[in-house]
């Protein structure tokens, strides 16, 4: 366990708000559900688990210092404050563009909460930051994730060797609206 005052703020992320969701930068006590998911054979097979519980302490600590490298990285996504999951970009060395990503914990599919964060991360992306464009790898046979990208508007790009996942699948976001 993360020895860590609770709520203690471990970015400069900042705080984005939809209809019934709080995505915020992660905080100590999100380990936990990070490492229940990465505990989770089934669940984490697409996001490069399963992975022993240091493992996942690793992550989630690389997680918090890519927001200071790159200045962007996961939010963890909440409703009524408990973590349901993170959704956010990732850009670690050897990928040749930033991702958009999601994942949901146990209990929180099926409700339009990764829908709902994601399309509030591309829009601050887009709206904010300045981006034009993004993507998403998926590992195929992720149907639930390769629906979410569909259901975003995402098109089957191409296929690559990722140099964590193996082969994955690259959709490409919507463009920016009014980008070249």
């Amino acid at each position: 366990m993360i020895n860590a005052q609770p709520s203690q703020m471990l970015t400069n992320a900042p705080v984005l708000r939809t209809a019934r969701l709080v995505l915020r930068g992660p905080q100590p006590e999100d380990f936990e559900p990070i490492a229940a998911f990465y505990a989770e054979p089934e669940r984490s097979a697409g996001f490069g688990g399963p992975i022993p519980r240091d493992e996942a302490w690793r992550w989630f600590a690389s997680s918090i210092g890519h927001w200071h490298l790159h200045g962007f990285g996961f939010w963890t996504v909440t409703l009524d404050d408990a973590p349901i999951g993170i959704v956010g970009h990732w850009a670690p060395e050897g990928w040749d563009e930033p991702e958009l990503g999601w994942v949901m914990f146990a209990g929180s599919e099926g409700q339009g909460f990764a829908a709902e964060a994601a399309l509030a991360v591309r829009d601050y992306t887009y709206n904010v930051m300045g981006w034009s464009t993004l993507i998403s790898q998926i590992v195929p046979g992720n149907t639930r994730s390769i629906a979410l990208a569909e259901r975003l508007g995402c098109v089957l790009e191409r296929e690559i060797d990722n140099v964590n996942m193996g082969q994955v699948l690259v959709y490409r976001h919507p463009a920016r609206e009014g980008a070249a």
